[in-house]
């Protein structure tokens, strides 16, 4: 078979002065090449036109204009993607398959803008302007600059699923290697002007990683249990090139990642699970080697997750599981300055434990309920995050005042979809509420919000949203519409770089037809 699609979407931002637009259009065709084997080709191509800033807004002008306003009508973000794999499934027999995966992808990212955060200095006394609350004109401005970035992605996974006997239990292996080259040219141009597409050139990077890994896990059936071992190994190699000096620095990184997991079959309905993890994630190559060709001992991020939980189907129309959680971070990443790089990277002990639920469950014959709630009853710093250089502690926005016991920033307590439907004779509505509680923005954990909008508590916020499908039949028609945030409330969800809003109202409509 073929599939061929196309989509436009256009629309205006949740602030002002956004707006975008986007093209996509995907292929994806299976060829059958023998009774064994079939060949899985796609290809896609994105091209979006976005007037989007990077910047937040500061106290002032929040009370002065509105949680919308963004005065920076001369940033612009392009982009272009570009992908093609192609699968191929080998089928031996007696429970053999060969999966085969090779994939290529391009990414160009240009972004041009006039400010990073509410306290970049790039265009004329902005900083100061925006912290009194000042309109500012953006027209006037003295300079711009392009972040324009270059993505190259490309490699191969075979993977290989077999089953077989260990010691009279009937076994599923699966294992697989994966080699993964990717390539960044990443440059900066400084223009004279708001609307400047050309200028110096501070900046001309070029960053090169090759990754290799191998994994292998047996899943093993013992009559109501179920035992899954697993290892994987990452060998992950990197490089830094400053095309401006032609300094070059290089670093390696290897890692074992071990993983085990189970499941008691209690019967029919109810089935327990537990598993422990190995986390890895491997530092960006930017933070391990820096302009100049040094390389700094960052390390991976490293934790140990557990979790134990149980499904079940108590009655014919209830879904349930619930889940016991613990991430244990021996060390955890955060960088101290998204958009600007000058402050250096914060590390840290940390853990992260609770509960989730979740469930569906009919009411009557036509109302039905369901929910997910998260409690991240602990999330703490167990020592302070520092920076890795000099190892001083972070002063930074992003990083705060870091001490052992304060709750980690971005890491809400509470966390709850829930949702009432009707579902009768081709119509299906529902009415859902989406809860997330107060969360903190530094690592010092500051209550009061700063001037500049990049610190002080995120306030908790609920919102409503609601849908509408009918079904006519037999006509295979289907009319929708759906509502997010149907109040409109106005709310604060980051301040990263200032504050940044939630989505204001949103309507959506329209028809489907099947054929």
């Amino acid at each position: 078979g073929m599939l061929l699609d196309a989509n436009r979407k256009q629309s205006d931002g949740a602030r002002d002065n956004t707006h975008s637009t986007l093209n996509d259009l995907n292929f994806k065709t299976v060829l059958g090449l023998s009774d064994r084997q079939a060949l899985t080709l796609r290809a896609s191509h994105l091209i979006e036109d976005t007037q989007n800033t990077y910047s937040g807004i500061t106290e002032a002008e929040f009370r002065n204009f509105g949680i919308r306003y963004n005065p920076f009508k001369n940033d612009q973000l392009d982009t272009k993607r570009t992908g093609i794999s192609t699968t191929h499934e080998m089928d031996f027999g007696a429970g053999t398959q060969l999966l085969t995966n090779v994939y290529y992808s391009k990414f160009d990212r240009d972004w041009w803008r006039q400010s990073s955060t509410t306290t970049d200095t790039q265009a004329s006394n902005f900083a100061a302007s925006r912290l009194a609350g000042n309109a500012i004109n953006v027209d006037a401005g003295t300079s711009v600059q392009g972040r324009l970035r270059s993505y190259y992605n490309w490699g191969v996974e075979p993977r290989l699923k077999m089953t077989h006997d260990v010691f009279g239990a009937t076994s599923e292996l699966e294992t697989g290697v994966k080699v993964h080259f990717e390539n960044q040219e990443r440059r900066q141009i400084n223009g004279a002007s708001p609307t400047a597409r050309t200028g110096t050139t501070s900046e001309n990077n070029l960053r090169e990683t090759s990754a290799y890994s191998a994994f292998a896990q047996n899943r093993i059936l013992l009559g109501q249990w179920t035992v899954t071992p697993g290892l994987r190994y990452e060998n992950i190699r990197s490089s830094r090139t400053n095309n401006l000096t032609a300094v070059t620095g290089k670093d390696t990184l290897g890692q074992w990642i071990p993983s085990l997991g189970g499941t008691y079959q209690a019967g029919s309905q109810t089935t327990y699970f537990a598993g422990v993890h190995r986390g890895f994630a491997p530092p960006r190559t930017e933070d391990i080697i820096g302009g100049t060709g040094t390389s700094t001992d960052v390390g991976p991020e490293l934790s140990v997750n557990w979790e134990l939980g149980v499904r079940a189907k108590p009655l014919a129309d209830a879904d349930l599981q619930a889940t016991l959680f613990r991430n244990d971070f021996s060390r955890q990443i955060a960088v101290g300055s998204i958009a600007g790089g000058n402050t250096p990277l914060a590390q840290g002990e940390s853990l992260y434990q609770g509960v989730e639920f979740s469930g569906q469950m009919g009411v009557t014959d036509a109302i039905y309920v369901r929910g997910v709630y998260t409690g991240v009853l602990t999330a703490e710093q167990k020592t302070a995050f520092r920076q890795v250089v000099g190892n001083a502690i972070v002063t930074n926005g992003a990083g705060g005042n870091s001490a052992a016991g304060n709750r980690m920033p971005y890491a809400p307590k509470h966390l709850l979809t829930a949702a009432v439907g009707y579902k009768l004779a081709g119509i299906d509505t529902q009415l859902e509420a989406v809860h997330v509680s107060e969360q903190f923005s530094d690592f010092a954990n500051t209550d009061a919000a700063s001037a500049n909008g990049q610190l002080g508590k995120i306030a908790a916020y609920t919102i409503f949203n609601a849908t509408l499908n009918y079904h006519f039949q037999p006509q295979h028609i289907k009319l929708f519409v759906a509502v997010k945030n149907l109040a409109d409330k106005t709310y604060i969800v980051d301040r990263t770089r200032g504050i940044l809003p939630g989505s204001p109202r949103l309507v959506q409509a329209g028809i489907n037809y099947s054929f």
